[in-house]
């Protein structure tokens, strides 16, 4: 099988990628510069792709899938991975092209992926979409993070449109929610430790974050094994996320006791 991941050059993408590469599967990866894609795809190894894509942009988007289908003839699952995000900031003191970037990455990138994708796999007759969820999805509300949990919130809408959309066609379309992953994404832009979210919900990172060569595999596996439209591979569910939460208390608590 083929498999598409867009923004997989570092991060969950390029995570996602090798785990993909590693399952036997063939894998094209695209990020805004052709000589990082090159070089991801790379270190992937195993035959991997790696070209220059803009997800706000159609036509590369076009591209992208008119190359991926010329190297190994279709897609199978085309994974909606490209991201962006900015340091939490208040939607009125944030800066306005990091708030553009963040919902045209994030959002539009999405649509376009999507509409490419699932054209191309109407007429060869099979395939699998994923869109790739984050904070704010489930609605969630925090601080500081206005603009990405509404790129990501709107996910949740695209992604019923798109089942209403394809149903009674060859082609599928799920859901994937990475949790809360070390990347350098999260890295770099403070989420994690910025002090506007407070103490209490870095708490929550040092808990809940995974690191991303853990959970890549599980989501790769769960994703390849998905057989019916509305899949959705969820990492850290909420039933897992308060397992966690209460494990981690208890042990603090006893540490506290015993100190």
């Amino acid at each position: 099988m083929t498999v598409v991941v867009t923004g997989g050059t570092r991060g969950v993408g390029y995570a996602l990628a090798r785990a993909f590469a590693a399952a036997g599967q063939r894998v094209v990866i695209c990020g805004r510069d052709e000589h990082v894609a090159r070089a991801a795809a790379a270190r992937i190894g195993s035959g991997a792709v790696g070209t220059a894509a803009d997800v706000t942009r159609r036509t590369d988007v076009e591209r992208l899938w008119e190359r991926a289908t010329g190297e190994f003839g279709a897609v199978d699952h085309w994974v909606n991975n490209a991201g962006a995000g900015m340091r939490p900031r208040l939607l009125w003191e944030a800066p306005a092209e990091g708030v553009t970037e963040v919902i045209a990455v994030n959002l539009l990138g999405s649509l376009h992926g999507s509409a490419v994708a699932i054209a191309g796999m109407l007429r060869q007759g099979h395939g699998f979409v994923w869109n790739t969820l984050g904070f704010g999805s489930n609605a969630r509300v925090s601080r500081g993070m206005a603009a990405y949990g509404c790129s990501k919130r709107a996910l949740d809408y695209l992604h019923r449109a798109l089942l209403l959309e394809t149903d009674g066609t060859p082609v599928r379309v799920g859901l994937v929610d990475p949790g809360l992953v070390l990347t350098d994404l999260v890295v770099d832009t403070g989420i994690a430790t910025d002090e506007l979210r407070g103490r209490r919900q870095q708490w929550y990172y040092r808990v809940l974050a995974d690191p991303v060569d853990v959970v890549a595999p599980w989501l790769a596996r769960r994703m390849l094994a998905a057989s019916r439209t509305d899949a959705r591979v969820l990492r850290l569910t909420p039933v897992r996320a308060v397992r966690r939460l209460a494990g981690a208390a208890v042990r603090e608590r006893f540490s506290a006791a015993r100190a």
